[in-house]
C-alpha cells in the first residue's frame, strides 16, 4: 500500500515537473515601469484593477518609484524590448512626436469625460498608429490626473477671476520651461518662474500672487494656508497613456489582446472615478478652511487660451483641423 503511494506520489511530481514549464510558457510576463509610488491612484488602478483582469494569461509586475527604468527612458525601453509597459505622458510623446503638445497644451481637454471621447476618436487613429509604426509601442487608454486651477492670494472681492482680462497683472507662478510662460501669459497673467519649494513663502510674503496647480497639490503643499481663492480654470487636465509593448501586443491571441483592452480601459475608469472623487472632497475640505472656490467662464478662456497658440511655434506640429476636430467632441 505503501510503494503503491510512493509510486502515485512520484509520477504525480513528476507530471508536475514537466507541467510547469508549459504554464509558464503560456503566461507571459508584463514588467511595469512608473515613476510614480505604489500608492499612486494610477498604481493602484493598474495593480488592484488590470493585474487580476488578466493573470490568467498575464503575469503582472509592476516596478515603482522608478525603480526598474529611469523616469523619462520607460518609452525607449519599450521600443528596444527591454520593458513590457508604462505609463506615458503627452509631453513624452511629444519629444518622439511633436503633433502630442497638442494633448499637453491648455483648453485642449475640457475635462475627464472629454479626454477620453478624443482618445477612443478616429482623430486619435493617426496619432496611435504612428506611435506603433515607430516606436513599437501601443497606447491602450487614457488615464485622468486631474485639473489645475488658478489659486490667488487676493480674495474675490479683490479679483474675481471670470475671463482672462481679471489676471491682467496677476503675478502667477508657473513652471519655468517656455511652454508653461507661455501658458501663463496666454491666462492673461503675468508668469513668474519660481522653484516649486520657494512657493509657499512666495505666496506668504507676497512675492507673487499666486500659483497653478490641481487641488491635491494645494492640500498637500497647504497653499491654501497663504491663499484666499481658487478659480476652477481647469486650464490644463491632465492625462497619461497607458503603454504596451507592441510586440507582446501581437503575440496575444485575439481574446486575450481583447482581454488586455478591456482591463486596462477598466482600469482607467477605476482610477478616473477615484481622482474625481478626491477633488470633490478637496473642493469641500477647502472651503471648510475659508477659501473662496468657483468656476469662471471658461468658454472665454478656452477661446483666449486658444487663439493664443494659433501661428505658434507650440502649435507648428499639430496637424490641420485637429483642434477643431477636438473641441466639437466637447460641451
Amino acid at each position: 500500500m505503501t510503494q503503491i503511494f510512493r509510486t502515485g506520489a512520484m509520477a504525480l511530481a513528476t507530471a508536475a515537473m514537466f507541467a510547469a514549464p508549459v504554464v509558464a510558457q503560456d503566461t507571459v510576463t508584463v514588467r511595469m515601469s512608473t515613476p510614480a509610488s505604489e500608492t499612486d491612484q494610477r498604481s493602484v488602478a493598474l495593480a488592484e484593477v488590470f493585474g487580476p483582469a488578466v493573470s490568467e494569461f498575464i503575469t503582472y509586475q509592476p516596478h515603482y518609484n522608478g525603480s526598474l527604468i529611469a523616469q523619462g527612458s520607460e518609452l525607449e525601453a519599450i521600443a528596444s524590448g527591454d520593458l513590457e509597459m508604462s505609463i506615458a505622458s503627452a509631453q513624452e510623446l511629444a519629444q518622439f512626436f511633436p503633433e502630442f503638445s497638442i494633448f499637453a497644451t491648455g483648453y485642449v481637454h475640457q475635462d475627464a469625460a472629454h479626454q477620453v471621447a478624443v482618445f477612443n476618436d478616429p482623430l486619435m487613429d493617426p496619432f496611435k498608429q504612428k506611435v506603433e509604426d515607430e516606436l513599437g509601442v501601443k497606447l491602450l487608454t487614457v488615464m485622468y490626473l486631474g485639473r489645475r486651477h488658478v489659486n490667488l492670494r487676493q480674495c474675490r472681492d479683490e479679483v474675481d477671476v471670470q475671463t482672462p482680462e481679471d489676471l491682467s497683472g496677476i503675478n502667477l507662478r508657473m513652471p519655468g520651461t517656455d511652454a508653461w510662460q507661455f501658458l501663463g501669459k496666454a491666462l492673461g497673467a503675468n508668469p513668474t518662474p519660481m522653484s516649486f519649494t520657494e512657493v509657499y513663502t512666495a505666496l506668504q510674503t507676497g512675492s507673487v500672487d499666486g500659483q497653478d496647480n490641481p487641488l491635491p497639490t494645494v492640500v498637500d503643499s497647504k497653499f491654501y494656508e497663504v491663499t484666499c481663492q481658487i478659480a476652477l480654470t481647469s486650464h490644463l487636465v491632465d492625462l497619461n497613456y497607458v503603454a504596451f509593448s507592441k510586440e507582446v501586443w501581437d503575440g496575444l491571441s485575439a481574446d486575450q489582446q481583447a482581454a488586455v483592452q478591456e482591463a486596462a480601459d477598466a482600469a482607467a475608469e477605476s482610477g478616473r472615478q477615484k481622482q474625481l472623487a478626491k477633488e470633490e472632497e478637496l473642493v469641500s475640505f477647502l472651503r471648510e478652511n475659508g477659501l473662496e472656490i468657483y468656476e469662471p467662464d471658461l468658454a472665454a478662456f478656452r477661446e483666449h487660451v486658444q487663439a493664443q497658440y494659433q501661428g505658434t511655434e507650440f502649435a507648428a506640429a499639430w496637424p490641420e483641423g485637429v483642434l477643431d476636430q477636438i473641441n466639437a467632441l466637447g460641451n
